[in-house]
């Protein structure tokens, strides 16, 4: 195994009962005023809306609202966010939601240092400070909660990019699981399939990397066990639970340790998907592209696919592996190809136009125009 570091400063606070100590916690770092960012109402029911507004009141923490963060953020309302949080002079952003409403915070806690906050992301500006960032997480999936990326849409060009940076982890971050019940089977499965993409991204890139990759393998089919689980009873709470810590090990550096940064195509091509039709969730998409980079890729690489099709599959041969994976997407009710994603056959060269303006796609296979073709083909 290579020589690695590894780096996560971001305390998770985790269990039921949790929510209401984040006013405690930001008293502790010394915050008098926050941010608070939040998706299109839902905590407002699920009853964590009124869980956070009475333990900022008991800690006398002041705050203001921003809501209305989408699915596939974008950076026009993060521009909005940042004019805010610089009018009312916060000392902190309090995310409160899924990961597009955590990348949205972050990406507001840096914007208010810097000229344009979409600089950061084209590399025209390097983030050198940013307020720091508390969340409550109500959807697992992204691992926003406990790493220091941030992925936002510029939807007049249609580029869906990210960034990263050390000083983008939040402080603390909170995750009660009971309070995930009221979601959607089709919310859940898209956390659980982009929790599992993060995985695949990393696993096939070093065989070396043993722990890691047994790590990797009981995370995956911890979240596939769970997901069924939670097909069958919304509410039970082990599972929740046991699904939400996956998701957050999944992109939190634990699950990429030793494995080289990653591959990463997958996700270049599925924001490429999602910035085309923001309607496209983004795990859903991922559970399309996936099987379809893996059906490419293997016919170059087989053997680099065979230690995945026997541990974490249990099959002989990537093409029951495969067979596997897609007949859980249709258990779960997701998308097994772009027609049922609602991609027409005519948008693929935009798709393959967009990508290319992406920059380098891929490690494993570094995909060219005529790759990039090949595989939307086999996910059509």
């Amino acid at each position: 195994m290579e020589s690695f570091s590894f780096y996560n400063p971001t305390r998770v606070l985790f269990g039921k009962g949790q929510i209401g100590k984040i006013g405690k916690e930001l008293k502790k770092a010394d915050i008098e005023s926050c941010l608070m960012i939040a998706g299109g109402g839902s905590i407002r029911k699920n009853g964590v809306y009124e869980q956070v507004c009475e333990s900022l009141k008991e800690n006398k923490i002041e705050w203001i609202e921003s809501w209305g963060v989408q699915p596939n953020p974008t950076v026009e309302k993060v521009r909005e966010m940042i004019t805010l949080a610089k009018e009312s002079s916060v000392d902190a952003i309090l995310a409160v939601g899924g990961g597009s409403v955590i990348d949205s915070g972050k990406a507001t806690a840096a914007g208010i240092f810097l000229n344009d906050i979409w600089n950061a992301y084209v590399d025209k500006e390097k983030i050198i400070r940013a307020l720091p960032i508390f969340t409550i997480l109500t959807i697992s999936g992204t691992g926003s909660e406990m790493n220091g990326n941030s992925v936002l849409t510029l939807s007049s060009e249609k580029k869906k990019w990210s960034i990263s940076s050390k000083l983008l982890y939040p402080k603390v971050s909170i995750i009660d699981p009971s309070i995930q019940a009221t979601l959607s089977f089709r919310q859940t499965v898209n956390g659980a399939i982009d929790a599992i993409s993060h995985i695949l991204e990393y696993i096939f890139m070093n065989e070396t990397a043993i722990v890691t990759r047994n790590i990797d393998a009981g995370l995956i089919k911890t979240i596939v066990k769970m997901t069924d689980r939670l097909q069958q009873v919304a509410n039970d709470y082990t599972a929740r639970a046991n699904l939400a810590w996956s998701a957050t090990l999944a992109l939190n550096g634990i699950s990429g340790v030793g494995l080289q940064g990653g591959d990463w195509a997958c996700h270049s091509i599925e924001h490429a998907l999602s910035a085309i039709d923001p309607k496209i969730a983004h795990g859903e998409g991922l559970g399309v592209i996936f099987p379809a980079w893996i059906e490419y890729v293997s016919e170059r690489e087989p053997n680099r696919f065979s230690w995945w099709v026997k541990e974490v599959c249990e099959e002989d041969s990537v093409a029951r592996a495969l067979r596997k994976c897609r007949e859980t997407l249709k258990r779960w009710g997701s998308a097994t190809n772009l027609r049922e994603l609602g991609i027409r056959e005519s948008q693929l060269p935009e798709i393959r136009d967009l990508l290319l303006t992406y920059g380098p796609i891929g490690e494993i296979v570094r995909f060219r125009a005529e790759d990039i073709e090949a595989l939307l083909m086999l996910a059509y």
